[in-house]
């Protein structure tokens, strides 16, 4: 399980009494917010510990380093990004209602809180092996995930099934990010259906194999 950094307020009145898990959420939650708004370089530690209402040894006590406690967040949207696709392509068996909930799903991370899908999408901190390994690693899992689900039925083989999970995926990240930072102009549900319906007209066209099997094995008339 990663830890929810959403759970506690971004501050508390200084000498609030907190249980070690309750402190270490606030402070990614304060963490959160001064990360997407400046950046891993522009944001310090002073500031992370100011705006949680605790003093800076406090916030060492908890994450050694400025970098550790940007993979703490990292890894916890990385996997919220993952889990809500997994949920998404899950909750349903039907092909193109399954395109509609991949792309819904990256709809509903850009509009979490905190602006926390800037940590995903727009790292300054790529340079840095292993906050480049997680992010990596959800972004593949993400692939997978559609790869898996959405084209398998298509009888294509895994690179090239990967190869259209990728254009799903990155029409469906882009697009969120687009949507969002123009002002949300389209309402969300048209959006989502517009873009869906991008995607799908060019997967359905690739015949199911089940179908050409079952057509196969009709008698002529």
């Amino acid at each position: 399980m990663t830890e929810s950094a959403s759970t506690q307020p971004a501050s508390a009145p200084r000498g609030t009494r907190l249980s070690r898990g309750a402190r270490r959420a606030q402070l990614l939650g304060a963490a959160r917010d001064l990360f997407a708004a400046q950046g891993y370089h522009a944001a310090a530690m002073d500031d992370i510990a100011d705006r949680a209402g605790i003093s800076k040894p406090v916030l060492y006590q908890h994450f050694p380093s400025k970098l550790e406690l940007y993979r703490a967040l990292l890894t916890t949207y990385a996997e919220e990004l993952v889990t809500r696709l997994v949920g998404a392509i899950a909750a349903t068996s039907d092909n193109e209602q399954r395109v509609r909930g991949a792309v819904s799903a990256y709809f509903d991370f850009v509009a979490g809180e905190g602006e926390s899908f800037r940590l995903v999408f727009e790292s300054d901190l790529r340079s840095e092996p292993e906050a480049a390994a997680v992010l990596d690693d959800a972004l593949s899992r993400c692939i997978d995930v559609v790869a898996d689900a959405v084209t398998t039925d298509a009888g294509l083989n895994r690179a090239r099934a990967r190869m259209l999970a990728v254009g799903l995926v990155g029409l469906s990240q882009i697009a969120a990010r687009y949507w969002l930072d123009s002002g949300q102009e389209v309402p969300r549900d048209e959006a989502v259906a517009l873009m869906s319906g991008l995607a799908w007209r060019g997967l359905a066209g690739f015949p199911l194999v089940n179908e050409q099997s079952a057509g196969a094995d009709q008698p002529e008339s």
